[in-house]
């Protein structure tokens, strides 16, 4: 059903292969577009959405629910509560 298509990236212009496995892949998903950039411009326009350095900055914190050494892709403000993956979760799902 599906066959491997020659596009053209619209960043840099180059010609690369849209295979009929990713093709397969994005009808799965329900994925209407194309891919409009090549693999190398994607990771490149992925990372720089992510201030380039590729992951975030993490900050260390004390848990104000159980009191454990975490971290959180956030700088604490101080006046907020602050806590660990699993509090935050359990906090998260309780009935209100």
């Amino acid at each position: 059903m599906f066959e491997d298509k020659v596009l053209t990236c619209k960043e840099c212009g180059v010609e690369f292969v849209f295979t009929a496995g990713e093709q397969e892949f994005y009808a799965e998903k329900g994925f209407q577009n194309i891919p409009g950039r090549c693999p190398e411009c994607r990771r490149r326009r992925k990372a720089e959405s992510r201030g380039g350095s590729g992951a975030r900055e993490m900050f260390d914190v004390v848990c104000d629910e159980c009191g454990v050494e975490a971290k959180v892709p956030f700088r604490p403000s101080g006046d907020r509560p602050v806590y660990c993956s699993d509090c935050f979760r359990k906090r998260q799902y309780q009935p209100v």
